[in-house]
């Protein structure tokens, strides 16, 4: 069983790309490359066959991560294909609900900071597009933070259980 996950932010050249590169990092370091695949798209298409920003390549790259990239926007038709949608925002959570076309679709939607204990209730990771390099350390900050949870929720739902989380 392959367990698929998508991240998902506004026009995938910022937030999701780089989450997307920090958990396929954590999913091979965990020996679990075959079992996860990791992917990311925007909730518009703005910036659809585009890369990802200069800035978040700059970023990834600095920190040792993999930085190749495609912008694309979630479609609808994916939903049962994947196994969890991680939104990068309240907006984007919501967003992504709204284009659910099942209660089962709207529940695979989750906030990626909600598998982050440190978080507490500030789950959004801000949008770094308008500011400088801190705010895209600051996102590469948050997205490593929630990703261990995230890795855990997984291996949990790949023994068979459903994943721990909390709902925002």
């Amino acid at each position: 069983m392959t367990y698929r996950v998508c991240f998902v932010c506004t026009g995938n050249i910022c937030r999701s790309p780089m989450a997307e590169h920090v958990f396929r990092a954590r999913v091979e370091e965990a020996g679990l490359g075959g079992a996860v695949e990791v992917d990311s798209a925007g909730t518009g298409g703005w910036h659809e066959g585009d890369g990802a920003d200069p800035r978040t390549v700059a970023v990834l790259e600095e920190h040792g991560y993999s930085s190749g990239h495609t912008a694309r926007q979630f479609r609808a038709s994916w939903f049962p294909a994947l196994d969890l949608v991680i939104a990068l925002d309240e907006g984007h959570l919501h967003d992504l609900r709204r284009l659910a076309r099942t209660p089962d679709e709207a529940a695979k939607v989750r906030l990626l900071r909600s598998y982050d204990p440190a978080a507490g209730d500030a789950l959004d990771v801000p949008d770094p597009y308008y500011g400088g390099p801190e705010g895209f350390e600051e996102c590469l900050e948050m997205v490593e933070a929630a990703s261990g949870g995230l890795l855990d929720a997984i291996r949990t739902a790949l023994r068979g259980n459903e994943p721990m989380e909390r709902t925002p």
